[in-house]
């Protein structure tokens, strides 16, 4: 797999490797990345994507009489 090298601020590679728990900054922003990804994967798979028809319906419930 290629691999890509991205400078970050000193300051957002400690606070990312803060925050995964890594002692490695490169292993820190790859955590992070993949967490990211898979939370909208997660997302998308809960509320479908704007072009799923079945969200989106003309009938609209009737209102019961009590």
């Amino acid at each position: 797999m290629p691999q890509v090298t991205v400078t970050l601020d000193a300051n957002l590679a400690i606070d990312a490797m803060m925050l995964s728990g890594t002692k490695n900054p490169q292993d820190a922003v790859e955590l992070v990345l993949r967490d990211y990804l898979a939370r909208g994967r997660r997302t998308e798979s809960r509320t479908g994507d704007p072009a799923d028809g079945r969200r989106l319906t003309t009938d609209h419930p009737t209102a019961q009489d009590g």
